[in-house]
This record gives C-alpha cells, structure tokens and sequence, in this order.
C-alpha cells in the first residue's frame, strides 16, 4: 500500500468517524431535549453499560483478527478465509454468552444502581449486544484487509442511521424506543457490510483447503486486548456510575453524563487514527521496519499534540456555551465540571491512540496492566472525593488520573521506540496556545457567535504554529493533497 493511498483513507476514515460522533451528540442533544435530565440519566447508565460491554469484551477477538488480517492479506491472500472462518466462531461463542448473562443479570444491576425500574430498560438493551457485535465485526475485517475507503462509506451510513432511528423511535415511544434504535441501526448496517463481502470481497479471498489457522493465536492475542478494552472502558465509566451510587441523584447524574458526552469529542475525533495505527503498526513491526515504525509513531505523537492543545482549551472556556448548544440550558449546571474533564479528556486521548501502538505491535500486555492501574486509581480517587465535591471532585479525580496513565505510557513509548516529546515543539505549541488565550479575551462568547470566535482564535493559533515554524510548507502541502483528486 502507497504511503498516499494510505493518508488519503485515513483522511476519509477520520471524516467519516467526525460524521459518525457528529451523529452521536445530535443523539444525545436530541435525547436531553426529548427525556429531559432525569429519563436521560436514565438512558445513559442502561446505554453506556451495554454499549461498554460489547465494546469491551465483543471487540477483542475482531481486533487480533484484523491484526493477522494485515498481516497477511498481500502475502497470502488465501489465509484471509481461513483467519475469518476461526474468528467468527470464537465471536459466536462469545458474544452468544454474554447476552444471555446480561439479560440474566438485567435485575441485578437494576438494583446495584438503586432503581428497580432500570430493569426492563436494560433487557431491551441486550439486543444490543449480537447486533453491535456484528457489525463491529465487518468493520474490523475490512480494518485488516485495508478497505478503510469502505469502512468510510458503511460509517457514513450508520451515522445517519441512528440519527433517524434513535430519535424517531424516542420521539415516539420514549426512553424505551431510544434504547430499541441502539439495535436497530448497527443491525442495518450488517445486512449491508454482509452483502457487499458476499458479493464482492469474498471473491477476491476465495476459501481454500490448504490454508488453516490456529484459534488459540487470535484466543492469546484478544484476552490482553479484552482485558485492555474492559479496564480502559471501566476507567471511562466509572465516574458515572460512582455519581449515581454515591450521590443517589439521577438529575446530577444526567448533568454529568451531558458535562462527560461532550468534553469527550478530542478523544472521539482522534478514534480513527487508532483504526489506522494497528494495522499499519502491525504490518511494520512485522517486517522489522524500525524506521518506518518510528516514523509513523511520531508524526502521529506530533499530530495529536497539535490538534489537541487548541480542541481543549476551547472547549473549557466555552463549556456553558457548548452545554447550551447540545442540551439547553437545564444541563448549564455542568459547565465547570466539563472544563475539568475537557483536559483530563486530552490526556486520556494521547494514552488510548499510543495503546493502539503498543497493541500493533504486538505488546499487548503494556496497555493492559495500565488501563487496570488506571481503572484502580480512578475508582479511588472517585469514591473519595465524589463524597465531598459532588460532580466536580468525579471531574478533577478522572483528569489526574488520565495525566498519570498517558504520562506512563510516555514513558513505555519512549523505552520501546525511542519516540519522545520534543520539547522544541512543545514550546511552541504552548506559545501558540497562550496566544489562542488571549484572543478568546476580545471575541464574542454568546451562544449566538461563540463558533465564530472558536474559528478566529484557532486562526490565531495555527498561524502562529506556521510563524513559529512548527507547522511548515510541507505540512500544508500534505494537507492538500489529502483532499485532492488522484492524477
């Protein structure tokens, strides 16, 4: 694959995961509006759980097959059928279990989260799973096999979608028709990525009798990634739920989860190149290409430092207008706790996309024992000063401890790559910054006009970059052709 082909997908894999988590939070607006804060307190703990267990447990055996996937598709085309054929049946056996324990348990944690009534809320929500799981799987075998242009179009598609099955369905039914739309839509969007393998895709990786594939090398490489997924999705999570245990309040409980949706966008924006990264990663390590390798991590590191440091500290001067924007003013109450998070949301961007690294490389152990860590620290942290500070103590106890575990992984990254900082970018990224700062002083900052004064101050900022030298003409010349035709 062309170092070009390759940024071009990325480029409309990143685009169609922005139309994607665009779609979410017009979900989640549309829901906060429809449920108001209490039902959509409601909708959130029964989504969030649900959702976090598919991706948590239903993505680990995808993700090693899409790992093996790319590494051999060029090589030995006739190994993508055979990788398939093992992956799909640890997945049903899997995801198969899971759904009956959920439904099982739907009273159970009903009454952990101190509201009966959550029951059947959470047994509409186990359909969820099967059908979450298969899509997701097609979206991680076309991962493999480097068909990220596809990837795009099937993204795109969901995400339009769910916007008008969720919220048709709420509008109608309520809390109850909300949570149905969860599994309609990914349901839609396999019949589609079903048909187009059937059709097209299986033909080019025919089936062949002599090309086998042992389970147990995808079983050893998804339980770390499994186990990875469960702690990081744990860590992420916890604050909800420790808000809604420990306070007992589903009004605050919904203003945190809009403050939380919300501050998350960097992270969600940055989810594509994590998509990219694995395979790419995978493929270079596996060819011992260290320079490659080391390359790519950094260019990567570079990127995220640079997009990331202006989305943050819009976002927490602008909070009340963004809160007000999405949900009204009734989730207004959340503002401080979104600027918190918006910057604990930035360190855990950085630790998730080098996880991804670490993961293409086949060190899947690293990632795991550091979510686990995190997820022991957060919960602490959590339950201690949840109790004194309410909503805002949940906020400033996830931001620490997403700045401990990125800074760890710093660290893992730099001991196995020799990829660093560099602290001369560094600096001028923070000047850049600061003068972002100061613009925000003198711009507009009603609801009204606050988008407008986002544009200007990020004008500011990367201007400056450019004055500064960190963004060249280089860089801008890439840019372009990202979006140009092919010659």
């Amino acid at each position: 694959m062309s170092k070009h082909f390759l940024l071009k997908s990325a480029f409309w894999l990143t685009v169609s995961e922005i139309i994607y988590n665009l779609s979410g939070y017009i979900i989640h607006s549309a829901m906060g509006r429809i449920l108001g804060p209490e039902d959509y307190g409601r909708y959130g703990l029964v989504v969030t759980l649900t959702t976090m267990i598919i991706i948590l447990i239903g993505n680990g055996i995808p993700t090693a097959m899409s790992k093996y996937l790319s590494e051999f598709f060029e090589s030995k085309p006739e190994m993508v059928s055979a990788i398939k054929r093992q992956a799909l049946r640890l997945q049903f056996f899997v995801i198969g279990s899971i759904t009956v324990i959920f439904f099982l348990l739907s009273p159970l944690l009903a009454r952990i989260l101190g509201d009966p009534s959550l029951t059947e809320l959470f047994r509409i929500s186990t359909l969820i799973i099967p059908t979450f799981a298969a899509a997701s799987f097609y979206f991680y075998y076309y991962t493999g096999i480097h068909k990220f242009n596809l990837q795009a179009i099937l993204k795109t598609f969901r995400s339009i979608f769910r916007v008008i099955t969720i919220v048709g369905l709420a509008y109608i039914f309520g809390v109850e028709g909300s949570i149905a739309g969860y599994f309609v839509a990914p349901f839609a969007v396999f019949l589609v990525a079903y048909f187009i393998d059937k059709i097209w895709i299986s033909k080019k990786y025919p089936a062949s009798k002599n090309a086998s594939f042992e389970w147990k090398k995808l079983a050893n490489y998804a339980w770390p990634v499994t186990l990875f997924m469960l702690f990081y999705e744990l860590f992420i999570s916890i604050d909800l739920y420790l808000v809604q245990g420990i306070l007992k309040d589903e009004y605050l409980t919904g203003i945190y989860n809009g403050s939380l949706t919300v501050s998350r966008i960097p992270y969600y924006l940055f989810y594509a190149l994590t998509i990219i990264l694995l395979p790419v990663i995978s493929k270079t390590t596996s060819e011992n290409n260290h320079k490659e390798t080391f390359s790519i991590i950094s260019s990567a590191l570079r990127l995220m430092l640079i997009m990331l440091f202006p989305g943050v500290i819009l976002m927490s001067i602008y909070s009340s207008q963004i809160l007000t924007l999405f949900y009204g003013k009734a989730f207004i109450e959340g503002a401080l706790a979104m600027s918190i998070l918006a910057v604990g949301v930035g360190f855990l961007t950085i630790f998730y996309v080098l996880s991804f690294v670490m993961n293409g490389a086949g060190k899947v152990m690293i990632p795991m024992w550091i979510a686990f860590f995190g997820f022991c620290v957060n919960a602490t942290f959590n339950f201690i000063l949840i109790g004194k500070y309410g909503i805002l103590g949940s906020a400033v106890a996830t931001t620490i401890t997403s700045f401990v575990i990125m800074t760890v992984m710093l660290y893992f990254i730099g001991k196995n790559f020799a990829v660093s900082i560099k602290l001369n970018s560094l600096l001028k990224i923070i000047i850049a910054s600061t003068l972002l700062m100061a613009s925000t002083l003198f711009l507009p900052t009603s609801v009204a006009l606050f988008l407008l004064s986002s544009l200007v101050a990020l004008t500011v900022y990367f201007t400056s970059l450019y004055l500064l030298g960190e963004i060249s003409p280089a860089d801008l010349e890439m840019a372009r052709n990202l979006v140009a035709k092919k010659k």
